[in-house]
């Protein structure tokens, strides 16, 4: 099944009838979803659900999270961007855009996005992952598993290696036949290979795909001589990715989020089943670093999450610090301060006092206090936001009477073409010189 950012939720047995907003799920998977929200409360961890009502119904509302839940039994909720609703190729392409998007966060990089893979977005996004894990997986087994020295010990015929002189009297007293010893064994059972053993069978029982599920079997058969990972928590600590280990990065990054159930950004591990969810907010920052760096003219870099300055300081104490997402800095000054937000805004709005584009009072207040620290009170400022039919050009310059000297823009973000958009050459002040080769 798949729903939206911000979708609800409902027990298949309630009377509410469905909608895009609104889907029904079997009343097992919301009993379960229903004690996950109530969880994520009470321990004051992501939410990821909060519980709603809707149409007098009680309902599990998923919040600006995207990937996959899992059930227990087995029952796959696939959470896509809500720009998906915006768009004319709906689930497709904002399965594709959440791809791409995921392929700037660290863990994700080799996520296949070419041509002949994009046809993988029309199956559920589990689905792809798991593809993408086993193709990884393949690769190695191509260029054949590595081997290491392990320390044995055994109770042998022949004395081979290093003999244990307390272990042999005390068990081959009568034994004149056998020799207790120690010795090296160069075998494929080292932590890397267990670990891709343990998530191979993890996913084929995750898997729905005829040809995951056929690749995922005869890559289990090519590790039948390495045993399953017991306790992959303490097989992790001793990968040791060192030379001739390099190609087996991208399968280990894909076991460890397949065994810990654990997104590399939420931290889910606890909840054993929620196995792939990202938060947006942070995704859309991703995107957006990588490529706004590219669109950066000469001799201005772009320096993410900086926490130079604090709001306050109290009893010799730096408090409250100021971490926009973005500084653009030349020369050791700053130029310019950008923070994304992954919220869909509205010009049709503006006519409405209240509404405001759909722009939030604390974001402003944010960005205020971010141009007074890391600006002195003059430059410009910049809200960033995913591009939409609805928002699709920079809005008018926001002005701030007791500052004369600040300007706060907002401008959209292309999705699609990767850029940032920015206002009319000429009436942008100091960004026409930080983009000038694509204003």
């Amino acid at each position: 099944m798949t729903i939206y950012e911000f979708g609800a939720l409902v027990s298949q047995d309630s009377g509410a009838e469905e909608s895009e907003e609104l889907r029904k799920v079997p009343f097992s998977v919301f009993e379960w979803l229903e004690a996950q929200a109530l969880a994520a409360t009470d321990t004051g961890t992501h939410a990821w659900l909060r519980l709603t009502q809707k149409r007098g119904q009680r309902a599990i509302q998923v919040t600006s999270f995207v990937g996959v839940i899992r059930a227990p039994d087995g029952y796959q909720i696939e959470v896509l961007p809500k720009v998906g609703k915006l768009t004319e190729g709906g689930d497709v392409q904002a399965r594709q855009l959440l791809i791409e998007m995921l392929r700037c966060l660290g863990g994700f990089r080799h996520i296949q996005t070419d041509s002949a893979k994009l046809a993988a977005t029309r199956m559920p996004l589990l689905e792809v992952f798991i593809e993408a894990f086993l193709g990884s997986v393949e690769q190695i087994v191509k260029r054949g598993l590595r081997s290491d020295y392990s320390a044995l010990q055994d109770n042998m015929f022949a004395l081979h290696g290093k003999l244990q002189m307390a272990a042999h009297l005390r068990q081959n007293l009568c034994r004149g036949d056998r020799f207790f010893a120690e010795f090296d064994d160069f075998s494929p059972d080292r932590a890397e290979n267990r670990l891709l053993h343990a998530a191979l069978r993890q996913v084929l029982s995750w898997t729905g795909s005829q040809t995951n599920e056929r690749l995922a079997r005869e890559l289990c058969f090519v590790f039948v001589d390495v045993p399953i990972s017991e306790r992959p928590s303490v097989d992790l600590l001793r990968v040791r990715l060192d030379r001739g280990m390099a190609h087996y990065s991208d399968a280990l990054a894909w076991a460890r989020l397949i065994l810990e159930h654990e997104s590399p950004l939420t931290g889910t591990g606890g909840h054993r089943s929620p196995s792939l969810l990202f938060p947006m907010e942070a995704v859309f920052e991703a995107f957006v670093a990588k490529h706004l760096k590219r669109q950066l003219s000469s001799p201005f870099h772009l320096k993410p999450q900086v926490k130079t300055f604090s709001l306050v300081r109290h009893l010799e104490q730096n408090w409250f610090r100021l971490k926009p997402d973005f500084l653009v800095k030349a020369s050791g000054s700053n130029c310019l301060v950008l923070d994304t937000k992954w919220k869909l805004l509205d010009i049709k709005k503006k006519s409405n006092g209240t509404d405001k584009y759909g722009l939030s009072q604390v974001d402003f207040y944010q960005l205020y206090a971010y141009g007074q620290s890391y600006l002195d009170g003059h430059g410009d400022i910049v809200l960033v936001y995913p591009k939409t039919e609805a928002f699709s050009q920079a809005l008018p310059v926001f002005e701030f009477p007791k500052s004369n000297g600040l300007r706060l823009w907002v401008l959209p973000f292309c999705l699609q073409q990767r850029v940032l958009i920015l206002p009319p050459s000429g009436a942008c002040g100091t960004l026409d010189t930080l983009f000038a080769e694509f204003a």
